[in-house]
């Protein structure tokens, strides 16, 4: 199942807080050392590297006297604002020690969410790997409130391995891989490789927090990088010649395969770019002609309408037990797909060309 990567092509490089970050807080200098090296031993063997980065808000606790991380987001916010420059200083010194330049690319879920800055994002990423610069890509952490409630950046990852199109998803951790199980909490085996697909990564969606984004996380970004034709490797921050051992193909950390065929820009931006303002539960007959069919999605097929949203947003399609079924963009507003869902008429509510089919 594992393979070598393909020859030229992009690195996306995450890293976590937990992998960067001191005890008392700041960031540990020597922990930003091994990842530049990470990224520079890529470099040399042909696979230019964006790095997906955490660690803002850990790099600006000492600075505002803190020893932990602050509860209240508006706190959290502030210690982004003053510690993302921090982070970038220690990086860029770093890179600069190697013979690299790096760039600072703060993204958020409203900037992806927007098509045309989708596609701006995209550009300026190329450009800078054609230009042999090191992207540093963070989320906008001072103001991407909900992001930094709830998000991590290995979600953030794999949106940039779409928009980069990588040759491999690096996902570095606190642990040796994905675990049968919580290793914290008894025996647990590492898994050498699975498929994106494989039910043992559902069961390890529902673990409790297991390394810096949580495995949950991991595996969420492992499968949305999968879509895109992406492997991902879940390997330890701290392994010796870890991004060497994981390009040549060798067995470290749990590889997770992607699907053989990738779905086109548009529909990975539709699933993965555009945020979900509602969802539509639909009737067996609705996944099926979704899901077997490849047929556009009729109000008819609607069972229920969940939220307040106008034409042309996001919304998730669940079957009727709360399964995720497609993503898509609607045709008509909340209002009309409740007043004429379940009729006898030939209504699109969301056309095939703007759904993605996800079971």
């Amino acid at each position: 199942m594992r393979r070598p990567i393909r020859a030229g092509s992009p690195l996306v490089l995450k890293v976590g807080s937990s992998s960067l970050a001191l005890a008392g807080g700041g960031i540990d200098p020597t922990a930003v050392s091994r990842t530049a090296a990470m990224v520079d031993a890529a470099r040399t063997r042909g696979h230019p590297t964006v790095l997906v980065t955490s660690g803002a808000v850990a790099a600006g606790l000492p600075s505002l006297g803190l020893a932990r991380r602050p509860a209240e987001i508006v706190d959290l916010q502030v210690a982004a604002a003053v510690g993302q420059g921090k982070l970038m200083e220690k990086y860029s010194v770093s890179f600069e020690g190697l013979g690299l330049v790096a760039g600072q690319v703060l993204l958020t879920k409203e900037v992806l969410a927007n098509r045309d800055q989708y596609l701006n994002a995209r550009a300026a990423l190329n450009r800078m790997l054609a230009a042999g610069i090191v992207p540093v890509v963070n989320e906008n952490d001072t103001v991407a409130v909900e992001e930094l409630r709830w998000g991590d950046n290995d979600r953030l990852a794999a949106i940039v391995s779409h928009l980069v199109g990588a040759g491999l998803l690096l996902l570095l951790s606190d642990t040796d891989g994905l675990f049968s199980a919580d290793p914290r909490l008894g025996e647990a085996e590492l898994l050498p490789a699975v498929r994106h697909t494989d039910q043992v990564l559902d069961r390890l969606s529902g673990m409790g927090p297991l390394g810096s984004g949580g495995v949950a996380g991991k595996v969420a970004a492992a499968r949305m990088a999968a879509w895109s034709g992406v492997p991902t490797v879940v390997a330890s921050a701290t392994a010796l010649d870890v991004v060497e051992r994981v390009l040549a193909g060798d067995e470290v950390g749990t590889w997770v395969a992607p699907r053989d065929e990738r779905l086109p820009a548009r529909k990975l931006w539709i699933a993965f770019g555009q945020p979900s303002a509602g969802v539509l539960v639909i009737d067996d007959g609705a996944v099926t002609a979704l899901v077997d069919r490849a047929r556009s999605l009729l109000s008819v097929g609607v069972v229920e309408v969940v939220g307040s949203f106008p034409v042309g947003a996001g919304v998730e399609v669940v079957d009727g037990s709360g399964g995720l079924v497609a993503k898509g963009i609607v045709q008509l507003d909340a209002a009309t797909l409740s007043a004429t869902k379940g009729l006898r008429h030939e209504t699109e509510a969301i056309h095939r060309d703007d759904l993605v089919v996800l079971r």
